[in-house]
């Protein structure tokens, strides 16, 4: 079981003095919401006073602490902290959880959390649906316990080495980039969710379909974790060409340059980079919470009111410009209103701590030169979804780390070398892409000219849409993929569909094209005596009867046993 160490507070005078009012010829300062969360975070790390646990309330703007007697209430405020006085130390608090556990909630259906809540003093479980005799033996143990209800159990989700940006293991479905880090030697390395890394010695790349090689996951074993103890893991960054980066990809939002780490703290404010979900943020509920994935229960998580989606796994959860935590799983849509989001994260010191890692940063007044602009974008080849660029290189005072690709103001793709490829767009169309150059520091050049391409129209007489998606196809389930089209009209007949996946058993799935009307037009039955692999693209001639636009879906079912693969991309023209 994970240690749970006990929480003490020392109040230092320069954390008093944010969270205190200062005046100015008169007047009051008011410390920004992220000078307050800062300062919270440094009274919280510098703790000496024994407490049940802390957490910032961020209406008040201020570390509130929980203590047992008043004296200790008199010592946290006069650091500048708030205080309450509560029933249970951090010891009974323990022995509440030990008795907790000692009922076996990894077992009880429904249960899928649990852990110590400070704000009641008490635990909190985290259900998914009913079960009210568990419950009831719960409460003998803790008649105040709070119960978190959420509609799913939460699950694990599955150029330069930049927090957030996407990698996969092996021929295996995307997960995304926690943060980069150094060993004693100078190595190169980044920390990522410890279920994207179970294999041994799995080859790691930076785009799908096995190309771009970044290094090995989990090098030589004993580089990765998902039990009880965590869910974390390690990819060294060997193959040449790669360049360790500070600034986080946020996906067009405001830059941020990871400057250090920090522990979590209930109430915080946290944001997240994921290849999925893009950029999300929220706060965190609860700390040091244990989670059952179903096939693994996790201790010491993080939980928070941010989405995620699959694909996010490992990716880069911040508190500002400090690293916090690698993205573990999550229940949620990101659709609108969010009611019922909740991601999870690992904290990032930990896996840092276990390996003997040192944390990538930038900024911190250092290099604040800027690269100089990349010289003459061109275009270099386009199809009827994508288009390729190249550019000149820029030159910085210490050295380039990558290039930044924009569709107008929205980052489309980022690149270790002069040119990249840009996937995904609508077909017979004008775009107008920028390159920006980029330092470990995280200084960004100015854009380059604009290059105006057009993509070439799709085939059949109609458009090609496409969705590069990774999906993992399992035993007895169902993958579905979704693209959107806009062509107007009727589609063409034949539609074209052209379907990339690895796969050892091609016999095995049954392949579906779901037509916005809801028709299913099959592609391939399952059956037979043999196991052929589907590797590659494979492409379908499709007779329909169907207008063009609409959301149009392909489904792949795994019909048979022990064998599993990826849907990489399909694309259809019609």
């Amino acid at each position: 079981m994970r240690g749970r160490v006990l929480s003490t507070l020392c109040v230092a005078a320069a954390t008093a003095a944010v969270f205190s009012p200062s005046s100015s010829a008169g007047q009051p300062d008011a410390p920004s919401p992220g000078q307050q969360e800062a300062a919270a975070r440094d009274a919280a790390a510098s703790l000496t006073v024994s407490n049940a646990g802390y957490w910032f309330d961020s209406g008040r703007g201020k570390l509130v602490v929980a203590v047992v007697d008043q004296a200790s209430a008199a010592r946290v405020r006069a650091g500048g902290a708030e205080a309450v006085v509560v029933a249970r130390s951090q010891a009974q608090l323990d022995r509440l959880l030990a008795d907790f556990e000692g009922l076996r909630p990894r077992e009880a259906s429904g249960v899928y959390g649990w852990g110590i809540d400070p704000q009641v003093n008490g635990l909190v479980i985290r259900m998914s649906h009913a079960n009210d005799e568990f419950v009831a033996r719960a409460r003998r143990v803790d008649p105040n316990l709070r119960i978190v209800t959420a509609a799913t159990a939460p699950r694990q989700q599955a150029g330069d080495v930049r927090p957030g940006s996407p990698w996969w293991p092996g021929g295996e479905s995307n997960c995304s980039i926690g943060f980069p880090a150094t060993d004693s030697t100078g190595g190169k390395h980044f920390v990522t969710a410890g279920h994207c890394t179970n294999d041994v010695s799995q080859p790691a790349y930076g785009e799908s379909g096995q190309r771009n090689r970044i290094g090995t996951s989990n090098s030589g074993g004993g580089r990765s974790v998902n039990a009880r103890e965590g869910d974390m893991g390690v990819v060294a960054v060997s193959a040449s060409g790669w360049n360790l980066s500070a600034a986080v990809n946020t996906w067009g939002k405001p830059p941020v340059t990871v400057t250090g780490s920090t522990e979590p703290v209930q109430g915080m404010s946290v944001c997240h980079s994921g290849n999925t979900s893009k950029w999300q943020c929220g706060r965190v509920t609860a700390i040091n919470q244990t989670i059952n994935y179903g096939s693994v229960v996790v201790e010491g998580l993080t939980t928070t009111t941010a989405c995620s989606l699959g694909g996010d796994s490992g990716g880069a959860w911040l508190a500002g410009d400090k690293a916090v935590g690698l993205h573990s799983g999550g229940q949620s849509s990101c659709s609108p209103g969010g009611a019922d989001d909740q991601s999870i994260f690992q904290p990032v010191n930990e896996a840092l701590r276990k390996w003997g890692l040192t944390l990538f940063v930038g900024g911190g007044g250092g290099d604040t030169q800027a690269p100089t602009v990349p010289g003459n974008p061109r275009l270099t080849g386009a199809t009827s979804d994508s288009v390729s660029l190249a550019w000149d290189a820029s030159t910085d005072n210490v050295g380039i780390a990558g290039y930044d690709v924009y569709n107008g103001s929205e980052l489309a793709v980022s690149s270790a070398s002069l040119s990249a490829t840009v996937s995904g767009l609508t077909a017979d169309t004008s775009y107008a892409f920028t390159v920006r150059a980029r330092d470990a520091a995280g200084n960004q050049s100015a854009a380059s000219a604009s290059v105006t391409v057009r993509t070439q129209p799709g085939g059949g007489g109609g458009r090609t849409f496409s969705n590069g998606t990774d999906y993992q196809i399992r035993d007895f389930t169902v993958a579905s993929s979704r693209l959107t089209s806009n062509a107007t009209g009727a589609a063409a007949s034949p539609a074209t569909v052209k379907v990339t996946a690895v796969h050892t058993c091609y016999q095995d799935l049954a392949i579906t094209l779901v037509a916005p009307s809801g028709r299913g037009y099959t592609l391939m039955r399952s059956g037979g005596l043999q196991c052929t692999p589907f590797g590659g693209e494979r492409t379908y001639q499709v007779p329909v009867n169907e207008k063009a636009a609409g959301t149009w879906t392909l489904r792949v079912a795994d019909n048979g046993p022990r064998d599993e693969g990826v849907l990489d991309s399909w694309s259809i023209a019609l």
